[in-house]
C-alpha cells in the first residue's frame, strides 16, 4: 500500500519566483565567503574543472569574474584521485582553510564510494591551496562527504559531515514499504554528524556524534518530504547531506539536504539544538528549500546550502538549483534569511 503522507501537515514555502532568478555561475554544492581584507566576494563549488577546484569574485553579488583553479588535486601532497565536491573556506589567523571531499587513493578493498574530507591551507582566498599532510583529516572507517565547519563563540571548533549511503542499509517502516513495492533489496541512507576539532583546526577530539538520520516511522511528520526519492521509485537511497550550522538567536540551527542529489525532490530543511552537537529537533516547517515546479514554478532540485554574512552582516542564503532553461546545470541562487516572531528560520523569496 501506499505510505499515508499527509501533506496537509506540510507548510509549502516558496522560496524563489516563477522568474526563476539566479546568478550566472553554474556550480553544485556552493559556499561564499565574504573577505573583509579585499572586500570581495568568494564563490567556491564542486564543478568547472577536474581534480580540484576553482572560484570566482564579486564586489556586489551579481557580477562574478573567475579567478582560475584555486586547488589543484594533482599537487605533490594530494590525497584525492576524483570526485572533488563541496568546498568551503574559511578565514581563520590570517590564513585560509579550505575543506572538501574526495575520492581517497588509499583504497585496499577497492571501494566504489571511498570518499573522505581533507584540508588545504592558503594565503589568499584565490588560492593555491595546499594539502599540509598527504591524507585525508581523519578516517572514520566509512566513506564521508560535505564538510561544514562552524567556530563558536566559546573558542571551540567543530567538523559536520555525512556518512554515506553506500553499504548503509538502514531498517524502517519507511524501507519495508519500498522493498515491497519497488522490489529494492535495501534501503541504504546517509547520515549528518558532528565531531569537535582542535584549535589546529586539522585534528578531531573525541567521537563523532550521530546528529540527523531520515525517519523511520511513516507517521514521522518528516517523512513525506525527507522520503520523496524512495517513495517515488526513484532511487533506493535516502539521503542526509549538505549540513550547515549557524548560531542565533540563542540556539543552533542545522539545516540539512534530503533526497537524491541529482533528482528534482532535493530539499532543504532543519533541525534545532541548545549544543551544537544535538540533540537536534528537525522544524515542523520543513521543507523550507523545495521545488517549486509542482506550482507553476520552473526551479527543481534546490539543495546543499550554506550561509554567509555580507558585508553589512546581513545573513544570506546560497544554493543551487535547476531550471527548465538551464537543464541538468546546478546554477547559484542566493536569497536573504529571516526568523519570524517564533524563532523559525525562513528563506526569503525574490
Amino acid at each position: 500500500m501506499t505510505p499515508k503522507f499527509d501533506s496537509t501537515k506540510f507548510r509549502l514555502l516558496e522560496i524563489v519566483d516563477k522568474s526563476a532568478s539566479s546568478i550566472d555561475v553554474a556550480f553544485g554544492d556552493p559556499f561564499i565567503l565574504y573577505d573583509k581584507p579585499s572586500d570581495q566576494y568568494y564563490l567556491y563549488g564542486t564543478g568547472g574543472t577536474e581534480n580540484g577546484f576553482i572560484a570566482y569574485s564579486s564586489k556586489d553579488l551579481i557580477q562574478w569574474k573567475e579567478v582560475g583553479k584555486v586547488y589543484d588535486g594533482r599537487q605533490p601532497k594530494g590525497w584525492g584521485t576524483k570526485d572533488f565536491w563541496a568546498p568551503e573556506v574559511y578565514l581563520v589567523n590570517d590564513k585560509y582553510y579550505m575543506y572538501y571531499s574526495a575520492h581517497w587513493k588509499e583504497n585496499p578493498e577497492d571501494k566504489l564510494e571511498n570518499y573522505r574530507i581533507g584540508v588545504a591551507v592558503a594565503d589568499n582566498p584565490a588560492g593555491p591551496f595546499l594539502d599540509l599532510t598527504g591524507k585525508p583529516l581523519f578516517d572514520p572507517g566509512y566513506p564521508i562527504i560535505d564538510a561544514n565547519v562552524f567556530r563558536d563563540t566559546d573558542g571551540k571548533n567543530y567538523l559536520f559531515y555525512s556518512r554515506c549511503c553506500y553499504e548503509h542499509p538502514v531498517a524502517s517502516e519507511i524501507a519495508d514499504w519500498a522493498k515491497s513495492k519497488w522490489g529494492y533489496k535495501d534501503i541504504e541512507e546517509s547520515w549528518v554528524y558532528g565531531v569537535e576539532l582542535d584549535s589546529s583546526m586539522q585534528q578531531v577530539i573525541g567521537r563523532p556524534a550521530l546528529l540527523i538520520r531520515p525517519p523511520l516511522k511513516m507517521n514521522d511528520k518528516q517523512s513525506e518530504w525527507e522520503s520523496r526519492s524512495v517513495s517515488s521509485g526513484e532511487i533506493n537511497r535516502r539521503w542526509t547531506e549538505g549540513s550547515f550550522l549557524l548560531k542565533a538567536k540563542g540556539q543552533y540551527y542545522i539545516m540539512y539536504s534530503a533526497n537524491y542529489f541529482a533528482g528534482a525532490n532535493y530539499a532543504v530543511g532543519y533541525a534545532t539544538s541548545t549544543s551544537p552537537l544535538g540533540s537536534y529537533s528537525k522544524s515542523e516547517t520543513n521543507p523550507i528549500i523545495q521545488k517549486n515546479t509542482d506550482h507553476g514554478g520552473v526551479i527543481s532540485g534546490t539543495g546543499h546550502n550554506s550561509i554567509f554574512k555580507d558585508r553589512n552582516g546581513k545573513l544570506r542564503c546560497v544554493y543551487h538549483g535547476r531550471t527548465t532553461k538551464t537543464g541538468d546545470k546546478r546554477m547559484v541562487f542566493i536569497r536573504d534569511i529571516r526568523f519570524n516572531k517564533d524563532n523559525q528560520l525562513q528563506i526569503e523569496s525574490e
